[in-house]
């Protein structure tokens, strides 16, 4: 009997063996199969330029099978020592409710001064791939960590004012727009190390931190033609206001009489002139491939820092005409963007002798035809442009409505023919959440897809228009109940449905006023002001709902 136990024990022992041993085959083999994972930390926002550039080459540079997460610390907006707490809180809970990363690309300077900070804390054995890093010093002593490597964002002063003193010989003053953020206080340094190369040059800034509004403005105008102007950050000014790169350069552009100089593609095409730049989508897909390759087995410590970073000439043609400049003017490699070669430059060899050739045998002929043609043309040309012209001027640039002068002058012909007809104030709730959650670039994308859907609801007697901001206005060409309150609830339909912000699905509400005339009023400009006083009831009642106005009762 003992020895059948014996022997029965035996028999299940090396059954479990035998189920380890497949257990862990098994595990081995998943863990294979299985994609690698990499974290990606932001400096800045999503909506910042530069960032979603350098994501896009990210995404270039993983294998398939790899699944990256994006943080954004958001350091343009916020850079207190509260928000890096948060930001750090945040993160830890990730780290600790997620499973565990194989790399950790950080993208410019405040974020891998963060990781660097709280290494052991949240990264401990995790490698570590910086990229978009402008202090050197601080990167190559991080470097010093066998566990952290990347490519550093060299921003070349030289390059750039080289190309200047090409384009424009007698300049004699050089002028940095920068800001005190922690990419402004790098590339600070970064430029002023440039003035021993030049000393014909006058090296200064604009620190548009220390200015309001207003005075960058006025600064922006007074930069004479003797000066290089080189746009290098400004996410910021001295009244707390935020910039994004968009709306930073929009500002320049249109105050500036020079040609203004550029260290980073994003921003040619939009009005700045170019120059020797860093390509952030090379810069993000290379750490990409720094960080596949550690994932896949390779020693972070034999993955050298690249120092020089991948950077290339780009000038915007439109700009280059606008200033009288010439393409002879750039370096040879220089990449044009918004360049338009004429049908006659691409076929140049046989066009001339053709012409030729009919100008000798059809002179008269051919010159009284293009005449007629051309003054044909001329005046198709003309009623077009003046077509357009009245169009633009009566439409909203941003969601194609009519604007808030056209909904004036349609209301106007309304009342001064007497025809009943109903006004509905609309408003979105909590805009300014939006904007301040998602950037006042998802704002736009809100009032578009609304703007859409009144577009869907328009008929012969329904008219939408842009208001104002966040306000839009509806003209329905009768003042009957029931179609006035079908009306309405259509409009409540407006809200109910989703807007997609950034990707993500949000719910938004909507006040409405309701005005009629001639039952509420025959004024044209109190009618509105009826329609108004009516949606604020909305608002102050709980919002997303619409309201008929009422008439104050008279005591």
């Amino acid at each position: 009997m003992r020895k059948w136990k014996a022997w029965l024990f035996a028999l299940v022992v090396l059954i479990g063996i035998g189920t380890i041993g497949t257990v862990s085959v098994k595990a081995e083999a998943q863990n294979l199969n299985q994609g690698k994972r990499v974290l990606f930390i932001s400096s800045y926002s999503y909506g910042w330029d530069t960032v979603q550039t350098q994501i896009e080459g990210i995404k270039a540079g993983v294998d398939e099978n790899t699944t990256v997460d994006y943080e954004f610390m958001d350091t343009k907006r916020f850079r207190t020592k509260e928000s890096t707490e948060m930001f750090y809180t945040m993160l830890k809970y990730h780290l600790d409710h997620s499973d565990p990363y194989d790399v950790v690309i950080v993208g410019d300077d405040a974020a891998l001064r963060f990781a660097m900070a709280f290494r052991e804390e949240l990264f401990d054995g995790i490698p570590i791939v910086f990229e978009g890093v402008n202090d050197e010093e601080y990167a190559l002593e991080a470097a010093k960590n066998p566990l952290v490597t990347g490519i550093l964002e060299k921003l070349s002063v030289e390059k750039n004012i080289d190309m200047a003193l090409k384009v424009n010989p007698s300049a004699d003053k050089v002028v940095a727009i920068l800001d005190d953020s922690v990419t402004g206080e790098a590339e600070r340094k970064n430029f002023y190390s440039a003035e021993a190369t030049y000393p014909e040059l006058e090296f200064s800034e604009i620190n548009s931190s220390e200015l309001t509004t207003a005075k960058l403005q006025q600064a922006f105008s007074k930069v004479d033609e003797n000066t290089i102007l080189i746009y290098i950050v400004m996410s910021n000014d001295g009244s707390g206001k935020q910039y994004t790169n968009a709306q930073a350069i929009r500002m320049l552009v249109t105050y500036s009489k020079v040609p203004v100089y550029r260290m980073v593609e994003d921003g040619i095409g939009a009005g700045l002139l170019g120059g020797n730049v860093v390509s952030m989508y090379k810069s993000g897909e290379i750490a990409a491939q720094m960080a596949m390759d550690i994932a896949n087995g390779t020693d972070s410590a034999e993955i050298n820092v690249v120092k020089d970073s991948p950077n290339i000439y780009c000038v915007d043609e439109d700009v280059m005409r606008k200033f009288g400049l010439e393409a002879s003017q750039f370096p040879k490699d220089t990449v044009f963007v918004n360049h338009r070669e004429g049908f006659f430059a691409r076929n140049r060899e046989a066009v001339i002798p053709a012409l030729i050739l009919i100008a000798a045998l059809n002179v008269i002929i051919c010159w009284v035809c293009f005449d007629n043609y051309r003054r044909r043309k001329l005046l198709q040309e003309l009623e077009q442009a003046r077509a357009i012209m009245e169009s633009a001027s009566q439409h909203d640039f941003l969601t194609g409505l009519p604007n808030r002068s056209k909904f004036m002058k349609d209301l106007e012909q309304l009342i001064g023919a007497r025809i009943p007809c109903t006004v509905m104030m609309l408003d979105i709730d909590n805009f300014k959440k939006i904007n301040d959650t998602y950037g006042h670039t998802a704002g736009d994308e809100a009032l578009q897809q609304v703007a859409n859907r009144l577009k869907d609801m328009q008929s012969q007697i329904l008219t939408s228009y842009r208001f104002a901001g966040d306000e839009f206005i509806l003209i329905l060409r009768s003042s009957q109940s029931m179609l006035v309150e079908k009306t309405a609830y259509q409009c409540r339909q407006v809200f109910a449905k989703d807007v997609t912000l950034c990707g993500t699905k949000r719910r938004i509400g909507g006040s409405i006023g309701i005005a009629s005339y001639p039952k509420d009023t025959d004024n044209l400009e109190q009618l509105i002001v009826c329609a108004d006083d009516a949606m604020y009831k909305v608002k102050k009642n709980g919002k997303n709902d619409f309201a008929y106005y009422e008439k104050p009762t008279e005591e």
